[in-house]
C-alpha cells in the first residue's frame, strides 16, 4: 500500500528548525490508541528511510472535514491553515 506524506521543515517558535512529517492516513479502527499506533509505525518507517522527523501527524478526512492527529503543537500549527501538499510516497 502506498501512503502519501509531506516531509517539511519550518522555523521553530523557539529558534532553529522543526522537521515534520504529515501522513495521508488514519487507523481503520476508531479511537486514539489505533491512531497512535498507526502514527508511531509510519513515523518509525519514515525515520528508517532516512527522513529527519521531530514531530509527526496523520491527516485525514472525517465527515467531509480535514482532521489531524498527532503531536499537539504540530496539530495546532496544521489546523490553522495547512492544506495537504504531499511531497513523498512510502510503501507500507
Amino acid at each position: 500500500m502506498q501512503i502519501n506524506f509531506a516531509h517539511l521543515r519550518e522555523p521553530s517558535t523557539s529558534g532553529g528548525w522543526v522537521n515534520f512529517a504529515v501522513f495521508d492516513a488514519h487507523a481503520t479502527s476508531s479511537g486514539d490508541a489505533a491512531n497512535e499506533q498507526a502514527l508511531a509505525q509510519l513515523t518509525a518507517k519514515a525515520r528508517m528511510a532516512g527522513y529527519k522527523v521531530d514531530q509527526s501527524a496523520l491527516a485525514f478526512n472525517e465527515n467531509g472535514r480535514l482532521k489531524f492527529y498527532g503531536s499537539k503543537n504540530l496539530v495546532d500549527y496544521l489546523s490553522r491553515s495547512w492544506r495537504p501538499h504531499w511531497t513523498h510516497k512510502m510503501t507500507v
